[in-house]
């Protein structure tokens, strides 16, 4: 018994050391942690004091270099006025010069005045021209309005006291005469565009001549009458054009094409470069080409190949679409160039 007492005493010692000992170490770190924060607080608010100071002292010495400046500056103004209103720019010459100036200015709105009435005095003259020209020439047109000894004109209507103004501008006035019409010669239409040839040619019978005063124009040109010669070229029709394309020799010319076309085209044997010379070698033909019964020969199949075995109607295909001009045209042309296409 004295023993468990023994031990539970011992235990009970060293639960409270631990305990005294564990608030005694947390008091220390509190009062460790605290004055790390008093003196942080310190030194902080040193440095915020130690930086407002030189802020405001900063901010003092700015607005006094200001107000120093503006000083200055107001004392040069003062002074470089009084300057330039002394010894540059005199007030008494400068309003001298003004009135100079608003003198001139009068003078010269007179006169700008005075032109601008005498233009508008001559626009109206040359109105008044004009009318009276076109007045003039509607009287000669209308001569034949006059009054005669045994018929007044509507103008002088019996039962007014005096004539009409028109009356007696008639009266003034001269008749219009008729002009004679010119007579173009047959060659003028043809010949006025030449050499540019900007109107199409007409087909005429006969070669037009040219003028005695005609002469070659400067430059790289033909000769005229050569020109002439081939732009009234008359119209030289070919056979397919001038005979009918379901004529018996037009029908005759379609067959041959096709015998021809079905015949075969090459009849000689093709032989190598190397060995022609030999008789003895010959060509051996490929195999994709040769046959059972031989070589194939070449253009015998083509996809126009006509059968008339089994053709529907009694005659042959005929087409309804007249012949292209443009290709009888073939070597009978010229270039712009002059050379014969």
């Amino acid at each position: 018994a004295i023993d468990e007492d023994r031990k539970a005493k011992y235990k009970a010692a060293v639960k409270i050391q631990r305990w005294f000992r564990a608030c005694r170490v947390r008091a220390y770190l509190r009062h460790l942690s605290q004055m790390a924060t008093l003196i942080q607080k310190w030194w902080r608010g040193y440095l915020r004091r130690k930086n407002l100071r030189e802020t405001v002292e900063r901010a003092y010495f700015i607005k006094k270099l200001k107000f120093y400046n503006e000083m200055a500056v107001r004392i040069q103004k003062m002074w470089r006025g009084y300057y330039v209103r002394k010894y540059t720019h005199s007030f008494y010459a400068l309003k001298k010069y003004l009135k100079a100036v608003s003198v001139n200015n009068e003078y010269v709105r007179c006169e700008l005045q005075e032109y601008a009435e005498m233009r508008e005095n001559e626009e109206k003259m040359k109105d008044l021209e004009k009318k009276e020209k076109k007045k003039k020439y509607e009287a000669r047109k209308m001569h034949y309005l006059l009054s005669t000894e045994q018929i007044p004109g509507i103008y002088n209507s019996p039962f007014r006291k005096s004539p009409d103004p028109m009356e007696l501008l008639l009266r003034k006035s001269k008749p219009l005469t008729h002009k004679k019409q010119q007579v173009k010669s047959p060659l003028a239409d043809e010949l006025y565009d030449w050499p540019t040839c900007k109107k199409p040619p007409a087909f005429v019978t006969a070669l037009p001549v040219l003028p005695a005063d005609r002469q070659k124009p400067q430059g790289p040109f033909r000769d005229p009458a050569e020109v002439l010669r081939q732009r009234y070229k008359p119209l030289e029709p070919t056979l397919r054009v001038r005979e009918s394309m379901y004529s018996a020799p037009a029908k005759a010319r379609e067959a041959t094409p096709r015998e021809e076309w079905r015949s075969s085209i090459h009849d000689n044997e093709f032989l190598p470069f190397s060995s022609y010379h030999k008789n003895y070698e010959k060509y051996v033909p490929s195999l994709c080409k040769s046959g059972k019964y031989g070589q194939e020969a070449y253009g015998t199949k083509y996809f126009r190949e006509v059968y008339p075995e089994k053709w529907i109607a009694d005659k042959d295909f005929e087409t309804m679409f007249s012949s292209i001009a443009l290709f009888e045209k073939f070597g009978k042309a010229y270039s712009s160039t002059g050379q014969i296409v």
